[in-house]
């Protein structure tokens, strides 16, 4: 099972990102866990995950994640995927940078 973790600020709106995409892996029976964290929050257990997404409205500081993530992927949503709630695309963006 791989592991996906989206974060940002608050996590409202990215906990209902994170439920269509729960959804789209169901429905495509993708064996993946997919959880949204603040930074704050996030910070202390990235190894823990194989791929890192950022909301747009943390995109700066994907460089200091990048750093701390160890050489695991880690990228910024797309302001437009994430703005529709495109789960289907942000997952495949996901399993893309883990090499599925």
């Amino acid at each position: 099972m791989k592991h996906i973790l989206l974060v940002c600020n608050a996590g409202m709106s990215t906990s209902m990102l994170v439920k269509k995409m729960q959804k789209e892996a169901e429905a495509s029976k993708i064996d993946v866990s997919i959880e949204a964290k603040p930074l704050s929050e996030a910070k202390k257990d990235l190894a823990n995950y194989d791929c890192i997404l950022l909301g747009p409205q943390i995109r700066y500081e994907l460089k200091n994640v990048k750093a701390m993530a160890n050489g695991l992927p880690v990228d910024a949503i797309s302001m437009q995927d994430y703005g529709m709630m495109n789960g289907k695309k942000v997952l495949k963006t996901a399993l893309k940078m883990m090499g599925e």
